[in-house]
């Protein structure tokens, strides 16, 4: 049997919210008491916990997470480990020369997954605040690459160029799908099966997602 390697953030009501992002609600709705079943209310933001950016995300006129063929969102995939048994420190920025010393997993239609070991601070402040972060030239080198998938265990691409990186990775001539908010990357083998599928609404500019790796026997 293949071994299955949760990616995913855990999902509680009053959980870790990118900042500015609406807060995560869970409450019951109906109960075995009340009602025979239990039925719960989830309020959230779209780019909640583990999720994924659509174009529309960011880009006027971008595809919605419905126009994403669902083939981008499963499929192999090649780990990039900056961090071999740690994590980059606080703040550090990825360069292009970082990502060049991985050059062949960048093949064009290909997923890749950046890990930073940042999971690791999944709850604490500096999670959102300090993580490391791919600069401007970075988010071209990979843009340039035309790969269909970009995962990441920060909960964004930068905070140095946030909005730039954005904009590259999802503009038209990339059109990369980024998620974010991986974990348990320490778990994967460099060559792994990613799944990672959004709700399908329509429209939207990005949905949360059960993330895994799949590593064959």
């Amino acid at each position: 049997m293949p071994r299955i390697v949760d990616l995913s953030l855990p999902l509680r009501d009053g959980g870790p919210s990118y900042p500015s992002d609406p807060p995560l609600r869970i409450q019951p709705y109906r109960t075995f008491a009340a009602g025979g079943c239990n039925v719960s209310i989830v309020s959230m933001g779209t780019h909640q916990g583990t999720h994924l950016d659509a174009p529309w995300h960011f880009i006027e006129g971008g595809k919605p997470l419905d126009r994403i063929p669902l083939t981008v969102f499963y499929g192999p995939a090649v780990m990039v480990d900056l961090a071999p048994g740690g994590e980059l420190a606080a703040k550090t920025p990825i360069t292009p020369e970082m990502l060049a010393q991985h050059e062949a997993a960048f093949v064009s239609g290909g997923r890749v997954i950046l890990r930073t070991g940042w999971y690791a601070r999944f709850g604490r402040p500096e999670y959102f605040s300090d993580l490391p972060s791919l600069t401007a030239e970075a988010a071209r080198w990979i843009a340039d690459k035309r790969i269909a998938l970009l995962g990441l265990d920060m909960p964004t691409p930068s905070k140095i160029a946030g909005r730039e990186c954005h904009h590259t990775l999802l503009g038209p001539g990339a059109e990369i799908v980024i998620v974010e908010g991986l974990t348990n990357l320490h778990e994967l083998a460099r060559d792994f099966i990613f799944a990672g599928f959004p709700l399908n609404f329509v429209g939207l500019d990005g949905s949360p997602i059960r993330a895994v790796g799949v590593i064959p026997e």
